[in-house]
């Protein structure tokens, strides 16, 4: 059985294949969003198709909206690159399967079909039909999930990046970068009618919806300058009962699809559920998912929104969406995440959960969460800490089923590890606390280092996963020898004393960690297996 509308027909297949589909008429709601557009999505991914489209699908399914979601593919924005939109969207009639796997191996099936059509965020091809839905009263919502880095525009130096720069002297009808190209189409909204619209961040950053504001009017103030934007559309973007940009906080983890869920898809009757590439990443009709999934959503929509509350989205105020975010991203799930990433890639394993099966690597990360964040984590109330990260440690990193690999996590690292380390650092400053007794933080920043060398623990070269400072921070790294100690000099001071990479400078009296660190980076790079020799010494 393939995959397809009319195949939903086959009522009996699905039954007997134990695969959910939808209840509602998958044609009505394209025929209603095609008419009254409520809701487009920047981002094509997984944790769009495995999480955020099943939300609108709950609440199809419910009755309680009547559109759904048209997507947005943004891989290689600006170019003719519609490998997604070719491969993993067209031939299934843009549904999806998603698979959620629980710890024990149960797998729940359901076929999404909330995603009502598929564009690209290339101006050269989908301009006047990004336009025409952007400039629609009944549009709501555009939300993103498009990575971290997506919201930047400048480089540590404050300089715009070459394709923004680019964009800003350009007509805005020209732009290729993601901020330019919603720059321009909020732009297209404000001349036809100014009606109000909340630009939604999903994505897991801290403080996203601040980032996407202000990316945004920081290119509109460009084009006012060059007389492509008035006034009028600054002030726009900067009033929230016209403008909103709701924070958000996300949590479900949604890794490379399995060959051991693709074997399972096809011995239950259905075809093409083999894993393919799309540009670089692995990718399936199906997005193979943990169970537990957690949305929180500031309360800001000046257009309206459907009730996500029915579809177990926690809807709330700002500071308690900020809360929450902290807490995730900085004790109880991304710092551990990052060091098994680190540590993972180090000690050559192959996949996240594997790394739990070694006590060594548990304690190190029960050590980071349980000891050193839970001292500083602040309760956001509609969600424990500590029933957070208990599920965190015992379910869903130790959960075989989710092949999430150390590679996939590590990349990027220098984007996120000041919300997931700097954080909590600063909060020992802010509580009295003592942050040169730490152990685990330290390790991991060591460790990061360490692995920025493309050596692993046995002596051998190995890959490291892409991240935007790569060459700058290499810079001074490549001065370093294995096994030469001598070599390190004052090569890390530029690095561990940059506020903007750590959010604090470690060498600063109050956090007092730099020499620690060069001290623990001296140790692991002494030796073949001096990695997990540190882990032994001072983890216990």
């Amino acid at each position: 059985m393939k995959l397809n509308i009319n195949n939903l027909n086959n009522k009996s297949f699905w039954k007997n294949a134990d695969i959910e589909i939808p209840k509602y008429n998958i044609n009505k709601v394209r025929e209603n969003t095609n008419k009254n557009p409520a809701w487009l999505h920047f981002g094509a991914g997984n944790i769009f198709r495995g999480f955020i489209a099943r939300i609108a699908d709950t609440l199809l399914n419910d009755d309680i909206i009547n559109t759904g979601i048209v997507a947005v593919d943004t891989h290689s924005a600006g170019k003719d690159d519609y490998e997604m939109i070719d491969k993993v969207y067209k031939p299934f009639d843009n549904l999806t399967l998603l698979a959620s796997i629980k710890n024990n191996g149960d797998i729940d099936k359901k076929v999404i079909g909330s995603i009502t059509d598929i564009l690209h965020a290339d101006f050269i091809n989908y301009y006047e039909a990004l336009k025409k839905i952007f400039i629609s009263n009944y549009l709501q919502i555009v939300s993103f999930t498009i990575t971290e880095k997506g919201y930047s525009i400048k480089d540590l130096n404050g300089n715009y990046i070459s394709t923004v720069k680019e964009d800003i002297s350009n007509e805005p009808k020209k732009s290729k970068n993601i901020m330019s190209i919603i720059t321009a189409m909020l732009l297209e909204r404000y001349k036809n009618g100014a009606y109000p619209i909340a630009m939604l961040s999903m994505d897991n950053c801290s403080n996203n919806g601040d980032k996407l504001k202000s990316s945004v009017i920081d290119i509109a103030k460009e084009w006012n300058k060059r007389g492509f934007a008035d006034d009028g559309f600054i002030k726009y973007l900067q009033d929230d009962k016209k403008t909103s940009f709701p924070l958000s906080m996300i949590d479900k983890i949604t890794p490379r699809p399995s060959d051991y869920l693709s074997k399972k898809l096809e011995e239950a009757g259905l075809e093409e559920m083999s894993v393919f590439k799309v540009g670089h990443n692995n990718t399936a009709l199906f997005v193979n998912a943990e169970v537990p999934e957690y949305l929180v959503i500031e309360d800001l929509f000046p257009n309206g929104r459907a009730k996500f509350e029915k579809a177990d989205v926690y809807i709330t105020d700002r500071i308690t969406v900020q809360t929450a975010e902290k807490m995730k991203v900085s004790v109880c799930l991304n710092p551990l995440h990052t060091s098994l990433a680190i540590f993972g890639c180090l000690l050559n394993y192959n996949f996240i959960y594997e790394e739990m099966k070694n006590p060594l690597l548990k304690k190190l990360v029960e050590k980071i969460g349980y000891d050193e964040g839970m001292k500083v984590v602040i309760d956001p109330k509609i969600l424990n800490p500590k029933d957070f990260i208990k599920e965190v440690i015992d379910e869903r990193l130790a959960n075989p089923y989710i092949p999430d690999s150390p590679k996939r996590i590590a990349a990027d690292t220098s984007q996120k590890i000041a919300v997931r380390y700097g954080e909590t650092l600063k909060s020992y400053v802010k509580n009295n606390l003592d942050a040169s007794s730490l152990i685990g933080i330290p390790l991991t920043i060591a460790a990061w280092l360490r692995y920025l060398m493309g050596i692993d623990d046995n002596g051998n070269k190995m890959n490291i996963s892409p991240d935007s400072m790569l060459e700058e921070l290499q810079i001074y790294i490549k001065n370093i020898k294995f096994k030469d100690t001598k070599t390190i000099g004052n090569n890390l001071k530029p690095i561990l004393s940059n506020d903007s990479l750590f959010a604090v400078n470690l060498y600063d009296k109050k956090i007092n960690l730099g020499e620690k660190i060069e001290g623990y980076f001296s140790e692991m790079i002494s030796n073949e297996n001096a990695v997990k020799e540190c882990l032994k010494k001072y983890i216990n």
